[in-house]
């Protein structure tokens, strides 16, 4: 799932499971994660400066397109997560987003996940070019 070369950028985000996200055996709910995964992302996304809602004032919407998650060991009620956002490249059309959710409980990563977005125009609903001031940020935030 993950690229054989080293990540240009990576952003660590917290945050701790709620009761109301775990089943019956008291593990976070398997659809929880890509929440997990989008929060972390736009924590990402406005640590370079730049929020979605300034994307989406700009016309650019950034939909899901494909996601792969690996489940490798559960996370339960009350666990503080650590979740790593990996890029691997600069975005184009698309932006390939990877993560690592780790807990305190084990050194190797419970989940792991591919989210791919991809830029499109709001008005034409059409795929488009990732905007110059956001790839700005991020390459400043590559460099640094």
């Amino acid at each position: 799932m993950f690229p054989a070369k080293d990540p240009i950028y990576i952003y660590e985000h917290q945050l701790r499971s709620r009761y109301g996200e775990t089943d019956q055996m008291g593990y976070v709910y398997y659809g929880r994660y890509l929440e997990y995964f989008e929060e972390s992302r736009t924590e990402m996304i406005r640590s370079l400066g730049f929020p979605y809602a300034k994307l989406e004032k700009n016309g650019v919407m950034l939909p899901v397109v494909h996601t792969e998650v690996n489940y490798k060991a559960p996370v339960f009620y009350d666990e503080l997560m650590q979740v790593e956002v990996l890029l691997y490249d600069i975005p184009t059309v698309k932006l390939e987003t990877y993560y690592r959710l780790y807990t305190d409980r084990q050194e190797t990563p419970h989940i792991e996940g591919k989210v791919t977005l991809c830029f499109m125009k709001e008005e034409t609903r059409k795929p488009c070019r990732a905007p110059k001031d956001f790839l700005d940020s991020l390459t400043t935030a590559v460099e640094q």
